[in-house]
């Protein structure tokens, strides 16, 4: 008889012989987490197809509950404690809802900064090209923030850009209709438009030259998971079993990227398999790198400084946002 996973549980239930599935006791025995996270297309979402389908969170004794939320949405519900765990957190953002007094800590990485400029225009080949054209750019996101510590590196002034600013999913629709003279964006958006329109030109950043000459490490933390101080304190043993829940997930996409593009594509609109596989597989623009914030401090401690530079932030960041204990 061939009957569904749900089937099968009825009929245990029924027989009196429910402990004997694996997948429910589990499933009992794990702790709810409610986890904020932007909806798709977002590297906040990457993840979670892999997560919930293959059940890694449940193998660690958790059972999380991924709600999505727009960009907007989430940072309110999040630093209002509505959601006391986030799964989408910029770094950034963590180190300005802590300068407002809002306890909460970044617990870990989960991708390291990646951002694009991408052109179809003639006569724009560097950076510096820039001065007088239009550039659309999501002005109110943390990639653009860390775009303009870079364009001062390069010593760009973004005022003599016109800058338009439009939410994030409008940014592949501007770039494929040309809409405009140039795009800034980060995947998973990146790569499907170049798969899209390979005519596009990518202009060249310098990220990891100027990272380097910044930066005491290599890795450019950018965005991870983050949770509220008190539930920190009253949950450590869930902090762990979510780091290693993701940390399992990003292993097994970068050791089986064809499966993995497979999982996450249904989730992705408009994604293509094969391109996903190709992003995964070079991990360059990508950057998955799931690190535990005490091992990431250094970096973490520079990205902070950038945003001091660039005037994100008029202070420095309080340090106790980047939460000490070793999760490996």
């Amino acid at each position: 008889m061939n009957l569904t996973r749900r089937k099968v549980g009825q009929a245990l239930a029924v027989s009196g012989l429910w402990a004997a599935a694996p997948w429910v006791r589990a499933r009992a025995a794990a702790t709810k987490v409610r986890m904020v996270v932007f909806g798709q297309p977002s590297l906040g979402a990457f993840l979670q197809p892999v997560i919930k389908q293959r059940k890694l969170d449940l193998a660690h004794g958790i059972d999380l509950e991924f709600v999505e939320r727009t960009p907007d949405a989430y940072l309110l519900e999040f630093n209002s404690g509505e959601f006391q765990v986030g799964g989408s957190a910029a770094l950034l953002s963590i180190g300005v809802a802590r300068d407002r007094g809002i306890k909460v800590s970044y617990l870990f990485n989960l991708n390291d900064y990646f951002g694009a400029v991408v052109t179809s225009r003639p006569d724009i080949h560097t950076l510096k090209d820039l001065a007088g054209k239009q550039l659309v750019a999501a002005t109110a996101t943390t990639n653009y923030a860390m775009f303009r510590w870079l364009m001062q590196r390069e010593q760009v002034s973004l005022r003599d850009v016109a800058v338009t600013n439009t939410a994030p999913p409008g940014l592949l629709g501007y770039a494929l209709a040309d809409r405009a003279d140039a795009v800034e964006l980060w995947e998973p958006a990146y790569s499907q438009l170049i798969a899209r329109k390979p005519s596009l030109r990518t202009l060249d950043l310098g990220i990891r030259k100027h990272w380097q000459a910044f930066s005491p490490g290599t890795s450019m933390p950018y965005l991870g998971v983050a949770a509220h101080d008190d539930w920190i304190a009253a949950h450590p043993e869930l902090v762990k079993g979510l780091y290693q829940t993701f940390l399992q997930a990003s292993a097994w996409v970068r050791g089986n990227p064809g499966a993995a593009a497979q999982l996450i594509a249904p989730t992705l609109p408009g994604s293509d398999a094969t391109v996903l596989r190709g992003m995964i597989e070079s991990n360059e623009t990508l950057a998955m790198n799931v690190v535990d914030a005490a091992a990431a401090r250094r970096g973490i401690e520079a990205v902070y400084r950038a945003g001091l530079q660039s005037g994100y932030y008029k202070t420095p960041v309080d340090p106790a946002s980047i939460y000490g204990v070793s999760l490996a």
